[in-house]
C-alpha cells in the first residue's frame, strides 16, 4: 500500500442523500491476530440503504455509519493466526458479522463497506465465485443470500426439482431466487410491471410471467397456472404490506411464504400471522443468511455456471449518492453497483 489512508462514505443523518458525505485521508483500519484486510472493489446496493437513508428501516442502526453492506475485494493483509485466507484471495464480506456482539449487520449497526480498506474477521467472509469480477461479486452477501437462504434453508423445505416458485418483480433478490430455481430444476412464475422486464424475466428462464398492473388478482391467477390449481411451494415476498396478501392466495398447502422485503406500501389491513392457519402454510422472516451457507451458494454458483444480473450503469466511487437517486427512481433491472477505481 502506497499510503497510509483511504476514503470512505459517511451517513451523517437521515432524509435525504446529501448526508451522505465523502471523507478522505482517513486512517486505514489495522488488523489483528484473525483479521483480514480487504482492499474494497466494489458494493452493490440494496433497497435496506435506501431506507436507511430515507429513515424508514425499521430497525436498530447507528445515528452516525459507513453505509453500505455488499462488497467484493481482495485481501491485502491477513493477521497471524489467520488460515482460512491469504494475501491476494478475492472475498465477499459477509452481511452479518458474527465476531461482533449480538451479531450486526454491516451498514446499519456497525459501519459498512462503502470506504476503500475494511477489517473483518477471516470467518467474516466468504470466497468469491471462480470466473466472478468484483461487480459481479459485489451482488451477492445480500440479495443473492437472502435468495438462497429462502429457497433452500429450512430443513425439511428444501426447493425440490418439479416444485413451482413465484417470484416478485426484477430485483436483485428475485432475480437470483429466479435462478437458483431454474437451476435447481423448479417451475417459476414470476411478476412484473412492464413487457421489457417480462422478456428480460423469460431470459433467465421464467417459465410464466404476470404483469401485476394488468391483473390486480395475480396471486390466484398464479395459482392457477399450478398442477391442478394446487399452489406454490415457495413464494419469494419481497413487497410486504402491499403484496402479502396475494402471496396467501397463490401459495399451497404447507408452502413456505419467505418474508423478506417492504418495498410495496398498502393503506389495506395487512393479513395477520393468523392467516397462516386458514392458508395452512408457513411464514419464515429471511434476514439475509450465514457464511456457510453463502459458502454453499458460491459453490453452487460454480457449479450451474451462474452470472448475476447486473444494471447496464455502473457508477464510479465518488459518485455513490447518484447510485442510490437512480436505485430509487427504480430505473434498474438486476443490481446497481459502485465500482472503485485504485
Amino acid at each position: 500500500m502506497a499510503s497510509n489512508t483511504m476514503k470512505q462514505w459517511k451517513l451523517t443523518g437521515r432524509g435525504d442523500y446529501d448526508k451522505l458525505v465523502i471523507e478522505k485521508d482517513q486512517p486505514i483500519p489495522t488488523v489483528g491476530e484473525n483479521d483480514i484486510l480487504v482492499r474494497v472493489k466494489a458494493v452493490s446496493l440494496n433497497y435496506r440503504d435506501i431506507s436507511i437513508v430515507r429513515g424508514t428501516y425499521p430497525f436498530p442502526l447507528k445515528d452516525i455509519v459507513v453505509p453500505i453492506s455488499d462488497a467484493a475485494g481482495v485481501v491485502e493483509e491477513v493477521g497471524s493466526r489467520v488460515t482460512r485466507f491469504k494475501k491476494g484471495d478475492k472475498v465477499l464480506p459477509t452481511f452479518h458479522q458474527a465476531h461482533q456482539p449480538g451479531k450486526p449487520s454491516l451498514g446499519g449497526p456497525i459501519d459498512g463497506v462503502a470506504r476503500e480498506f475494511l477489517v473483518v474477521s477471516e470467518l467474516d467472509a466468504a470466497p468469491m465465485p471462480k470466473g466472478y469480477d468484483f461487480v459481479q461479486g459485489s451482488t451477492l452477501p445480500c440479495a443473492a443470500l437472502t435468495a438462497w437462504d429462502s429457497l433452500f434453508g429450512l430443513e425439511g423445505r428444501v426447493l425440490k426439482p418439479g416444485d413451482w416458485v413465484l417470484t416478485q418483480g426484477t430485483g436483485g433478490v428475485s432475480l437470483f431466487a429466479l435462478q437458483f430455481a431454474k437451476a435447481a430444476g423448479a417451475t417459476v412464475v414470476s411478476t412484473t410491471s412492464s413487457s421489457a422486464k417480462a422478456e428480460q424475466l423469460k431470459s433467465l428462464g421464467a417459465d410464466h410471467v404476470i404483469n401485476y398492473k394488468d391483473d390486480s388478482d395475480w396471486g390466484k391467477t398464479a395459482k392457477g397456472l399450478t398442477p391442478d390449481g394446487a399452489g406454490f411451494q415457495h413464494v419469494i415476498e419481497i413487497g410486504g404490506p402491499g403484496t402479502l396478501q396475494q402471496s396467501l392466495n397463490a401459495i399451497g398447502f404447507q408452502g413456505v411464504i419467505s418474508v423478506i422485503g417492504f418495498v410495496a406500501g398498502s393503506d389495506e389491513k395487512m393479513p395477520s400471522i393468523l392467516d397462516c392457519l386458514s392458508y395452512q402454510c408457513i411464514a419464515r422472516g429471511i434476514f439475509v443468511g450465514s457464511r456457510e451457507q453463502c459458502e454453499d451458494m458460491v459453490k453452487a454458483i460454480d457449479s450451474n455456471g451462474i452470472k448475476p444480473v447486473v444494471d447496464d450503469e455502473v457508477f464510479e466511487f465518488n459518485d455513490l449518492p447518484k447510485a442510490y437517486e437512480y436505485m430509487e427512481a427504480q430505473k434498474h433491472v438486476g443490481k446497481v453497483c459502485v465500482q472503485f477505481s485504485q
